[in-house]
């Protein structure tokens, strides 16, 4: 898929607005308010984060959709600064829809009955994209999966749930010291470091008073998304959404099974009456796309949200 490449420069002055709406039995989710066009010309997007992260990962990508299109960047339960409940059931998918859903209609992107939204996700966030997509219906207006969303996490992974959780940990040198969790982010690509992936990085940790850093996800809410990710059935979900979908993957696919994967989500669409899967591919790039392939990531939004008549 070739989506428009012509997308507006970032707004280096823009600072977003902080927001929370509640939701369930007083459970608050935070979300960044970017602004946009005073007057609606297009969908608005939401913006949903990947695992351990927070709505700040998007910065790059937000600070480009802006001047075109309300946007709205959300930190899932759990992570940043929305609340963590510990119930049984608290990071069901259902309730992961309904906090996505209530950010969007608290932050006005469906503040009237005709209004629609784009539903943007990054790893974990696409999934719960995808959960979101399917509970909003006509609502959608499309759905953009960046890097996650179109495969069983066990089968692309090969481990089960208990020794992904394991493989999350980082290294003790890593986290010894915030310089030295800066210094390991940095690394990650030195060209696109810059104060906005500072940001994302820093909100992804608490410093301790021994000057060790630690993960500001709870361990409990990082747990519980996992093991609701692990049961995310990307064949029954994405099969019937009526929004267009479009995949943006990076990295290799020595064997092919993330292409089948894509192939059998797109299969399942086609046969229930649906539009097959677009799909865009940057090969030898991380998996953060916002941060290494922002414009794209932008173009491939935007193509989707398409001007109001």
């Amino acid at each position: 898929m070739e989506p428009t490449p012509a997308t507006d420069p970032p707004d280096p002055s823009a600072e977003p607005a902080g927001y929370v709406v509640v939701v369930g039995p007083g459970d608050r989710i935070h979300f960044h308010d970017w602004g946009g066009p005073t007057l609606r010309t297009r969908p608005g997007i939401l913006l949903l984060h990947g695992l351990s992260q927070t709505a700040w990962i998007w910065a790059p990508v937000a600070r480009r959709l802006r001047s075109t299109a309300a946007t709205i960047a959300m930190d899932l339960r759990g992570h940043g600064l929305s609340d963590a409940p510990t119930g049984d059931d608290d990071y069901a998918p259902a309730v992961l829809a309904e906090d996505a859903v209530a950010v969007a209609e608290g932050s006005g992107l469906l503040a009237a009955a005709t209004d629609r939204v784009v539903l943007a996700g990054h790893g974990f966030g696409a999934v719960v994209a995808a959960w979101a997509a399917a509970a909003l219906g006509d609502r959608c207006a499309g759905l953009v999966l960046v890097d996650g969303g179109w495969e069983s996490l066990e089968a692309a992974t090969g481990v089960d749930v208990d020794e992904f959780l394991r493989g999350l940990d980082e290294p003790p040198e890593v986290m010894r010291s915030l310089a030295a969790y800066m210094a390991d982010r940095k690394g990650f690509d030195p060209s696109t470091w810059d104060a906005d992936q500072r940001r994302a990085a820093e909100a992804t940790v608490v410093e301790t008073h021994a000057g060790r850093v630690v993960p500001s996800t709870r361990p409990h809410a990082l747990e519980a998304s996992v093991r609701t990710m692990f049961g995310y059935d990307p064949i029954a979900i994405l099969g019937p959404v009526v929004a267009p979908v479009i995949a943006v993957r990076a990295g290799a696919d020595d064997d092919g099974s993330r292409s089948a994967a894509l192939a059998a989500v797109s299969a399942a669409r086609t046969a229930a009456g649906r539009t097959p899967i677009a799909t865009m591919e940057f090969e030898g790039t991380g998996h953060n796309l916002m941060r290494y392939r922002p414009s794209e990531v932008t173009a491939a939004i935007l193509s989707l949200a398409p001007a109001i008549s």
